[in-house]
């Protein structure tokens, strides 16, 4: 019995995978056209299913809040690039849906029906499915690596403001050195970094540090108020 060929699947922190493919705006160098931006590379099962076609107007309809917090989108599908380009005509065609119409998929959707693509990310799942991408979603950084992997299944659509929240918790993390705590928010208190010694923790403490506000010697944070995140992390 031929055995099926096992890849390992990119982890957090890793390079993401390279990889050229022919997509719905012409051929792509990943992730190497997209070095110095943000991507959100993300994954669905099939062209011209309800839940897809969903989401893709969604995405769609957020691409430029999206790109002006310096990222890109790219989807893939383990169809062709003519099953593609028919169904992105037929949502911007003939689909209304949530008060969004007309709604135009400028974003590159890669063709990849030989699975190689969604092999390399871990998209197959055969619990789920042997040909069908489940619903992955996988954040770059614009040095090319993989900062936060996201999985849904094929049932389960996705949460794009939750998406968008975590691409500008990342970028705020980044920023400004601290940490975002349960259902964070721009312009919640954010962690700060624990303290790396006996007398920075007693300082915190007692309170010395007037910016900090402490639960324990461990948990600490701060205020950040949201202009200020999103006049840094949003493009002019």
């Amino acid at each position: 019995m031929e055995e099926n060929q096992v890849i390992a699947m990119p982890r957090i922190g890793d390079p993401a995978p390279e990889f050229k493919a022919m997509t719905t705006q012409g051929e792509i160098n990943f992730p190497h056209d997209y070095k110095g931006s943000w991507v959100i590379l993300f994954s669905h099962p099939a062209d011209f299913t309800p839940v897809c076609t969903s989401e893709f107007m969604t995405f769609a309809s957020m691409e430029q809040k999206f790109n002006e917090a310096n990222c890109k989108l790219v989807g893939l599908s383990v169809d062709g690039l003519y099953s593609h380009i028919a169904w992105l005509r037929t949502i911007k065609e003939k689909i209304e849906y949530k008060g969004m119409k007309n709604v135009e998929v400028t974003f590159p959707l890669i063709e990849d029906i030989t699975m190689d693509v969604a092999k390399k990310y871990g998209m197959i799942q055969p619990g789920e499915s042997n040909t069908k991408a489940v619903r992955a979603v996988f954040f770059i950084d614009p040095k090319g690596i993989i900062r936060t992997i996201i999985y849904y299944p094929l049932s389960l659509g996705r949460n794009f403001e939750e998406l968008y929240r975590v691409l500008i918790a990342l970028q705020t993390a980044d920023e400004f050195g601290i940490a975002t705590p349960a259902d964070w928010q721009p312009g919640d208190d954010v962690i700060v970094p624990p303290a790396g010694s006996c007398g920075t923790a007693k300082d915190r403490m007692e309170g010395k540090d007037p910016n900090v506000k402490c639960f324990d010697w461990f948990f600490c944070t701060k205020k950040l108020d949201k202009d200020t995140v999103m006049k840094k992390i949003l493009k002019k």
